[in-house]
């Protein structure tokens, strides 16, 4: 089943969010946390990709395995980064051929040491780029596409990126998947916007709950333009202990979810950072799935 249709129930989608493993411990991990959070049968997971395409293959082996072994439904990220249209074309026919229907289709981060994004040879500029051959070379194909509530870094003009925004989703995408926020007053204004410009696919929220001062740090500089608020700031701030970082942040995470969902969200996504607990906390103190 597609996440189109999964979004078309009753209730919101709850999804999680890995990425692949780059050594092995780093994959014990992720194995301890998949055994905890395969058994709450999430509505799909996400399975992303390095700077530059840099995990691809490693990508493209996690999400088999999923599919395989768990038999959930997982959304590969395909990037345009790296790829040229014959190498994009050859991954979407081996997921499809896995029985693979849904792509996270993205333009990707430029690899690091980079500044500007330089297509590659017979490669694709944008993601609605991407979309729109998707939807044509594999046209039964599920298409999510990502978006920035509080704006991206490379578009500051915030009427712009609405129109990129509606490229993506008139060229074939068939939802939106937001990058996490921690306000959700700014989740409501994002959506307001999108009503505003004719986009009318479903939404799904992305929450990341902030574990430790040093994910907090690297949030911050990978995902310019997320504003963390000063309410939480200043909770972290009253801490003693280090163990509330972690309370904190879960608990956080937590009511905005809640919220989101008494406002009728299309569905959450949850960043789960290869991690378990805050994901099994939030889930358990809500009673969803």
């Amino acid at each position: 089943m597609h996440v189109r249709d999964l979004l078309k129930g009753n209730k919101p989608t709850f999804s999680f969010e890995f990425f692949p493993p780059r050594d092995a411990a780093a994959a014990e991990t992720l194995r301890l946390s998949m055994r905890e959070l395969v058994p709450l049968s999430p509505s799909f997971v996400s399975i992303t990709y390095g700077a530059g395409g840099s995990t691809r293959q490693l990508t493209h082996d996690l999400v088999l395995r999923i599919h395989e072994k768990e038999r959930l439904p997982v959304v590969p990220h395909l990037t345009c980064v790296g790829s040229t249209r014959q190498e994009l074309g050859h991954a979407l026919a081996r997921y499809a051929s896995a029985g693979i229907t849904d792509i996270m289709a993205l333009r990707g981060d430029p690899p690091a040491g980079s500044i500007d994004y330089l297509p590659p040879p017979d490669g694709f500029s944008h993601a609605a780029d991407l979309v729109g051959f998707i939807r044509t070379e594999f046209p039964s194909s599920g298409i999510g596409v990502a978006a920035y509530p509080q704006g991206h870094h490379e578009t500051p003009n915030r009427l712009r990126e609405m129109d990129h925004l509606k490229a993506k989703v008139d060229a074939g995408a068939d939802y939106i998947c937001t990058q996490f926020f921690f306000d959700n007053h700014v989740f409501y204004d994002f959506c307001d916007r999108c009503e505003a410009v004719g986009i009318h696919v479903p939404i799904i929220a992305g929450i990341m709950p902030i574990t430790s001062m040093a994910t907090m740090r690297r949030m911050s500089e990978l995902a310019l333009g997320v504003n963390i608020p000063g309410k939480l700031q200043k909770a972290f701030g009253r801490m003693s202990e280090r163990g509330s970082v972690a309370r904190i942040g879960v608990h956080w995470a937590t009511e905005q979810v809640r919220d989101l969902l008494d406002h009728h969200v299309a569905g959450i996504h949850l960043y789960t950072l290869n991690q378990s607990r805050a994901t099994m906390q939030i889930i358990e103190t809500l009673g969803v799935l």
